[in-house]
């Protein structure tokens, strides 16, 4: 018989983040065997991010076990119905109903601290593109709220090179969930202060998930990186064949 084929592992990031927050991943992947590509997400809008991930996956010979962190799984939520989408890896995300947006799902539960520190900020329009509004988190509150447990030092960093997310993300309703048909697995970060953990467990338990709890912060692919790693790699051996 002829051997499985590998998948590769694709990390969508989140909002206020980029694709440098799976540094600590990626080597724990790679030392298993595993490829893994980080995609840049536009955090333009969720229907358009989710199109473009689509585009990486789509050109990627074999399958792909779809990974997202935070807003990042939204994006999965809507990409990971390509054709050679193998399973959906949850990480302190948001797992979207078919017809539901980020506002919606969050609005069922008390905000995290996430919602005080928030900064906007207009944005010119590209060509005839409609100009817009960047959401991004106050740097000050940024380390407490989002990386409590990493280095204050690397906290910092991150704290000063947000990637922010487009405002009208929040209000875009998903138009498929990838979940319904797809193997998925979701991470709920305990002591996440940016989401609200049960907005996790309630995305996740809907969905009918694999579910684990891990005590972290919400940056837990830098905070728990063995344990991101091996949910990956148990979505990875489940669904290989």
């Amino acid at each position: 018989m002829p051997r499985p084929v590998s998948p590769t592992v694709v990390l969508v990031h989140g909002a206020f983040a980029d694709a440098s927050s799976y540094a600590r991943v990626i080597p724990e992947l790679t030392a298993a065997g595993l490829k893994a590509v980080a995609p840049a997400v536009p955090n333009r809008g969720l229907v358009d991010d989710a199109a473009y991930i689509a585009s990486v996956i789509r050109a990627i010979d074999g399958p792909v076990i779809l990974v997202g962190h935070s807003y990042g799984g939204a994006v999965i939520t809507l990409a990971g119905t390509e054709d050679n989408v193998r399973a959906l890896v949850y990480l302190a995300g948001y797992a979207l109903e078919e017809g539901e947006s980020l506002g919606e799902l969050q609005g069922r539960f008390p905000d995290s601290g996430l919602a005080d520190a928030l900064v906007y900020t207009p944005f010119p329009g590209a060509g005839p593109a409609e100009p817009g509004t960047d959401v991004s988190v106050e740097a000050e509150k940024f380390p407490a709220l989002f990386a409590a447990d990493i280095a204050p030092e690397l906290a910092a960093v991150l704290a000063v090179s947000q990637r922010p997310l487009a405002a009208r993300a929040f209000a875009e309703a998903a138009p498929v969930a990838a979940w319904k048909t797809k193997p998925s697995w979701g991470l709920v970060a305990t002591s996440d202060r940016t989401i609200n953990p049960d907005v996790e467990r309630y995305g996740y338990q809907r969905a009918g998930m694999t579910t684990v709890e891990v005590d972290s912060s919400h940056l837990v692919m830098l905070a728990r990186p063995e344990a991101v790693a091996a949910l990956i790699q148990e979505a990875v051996r489940t669904t290989a064949h």
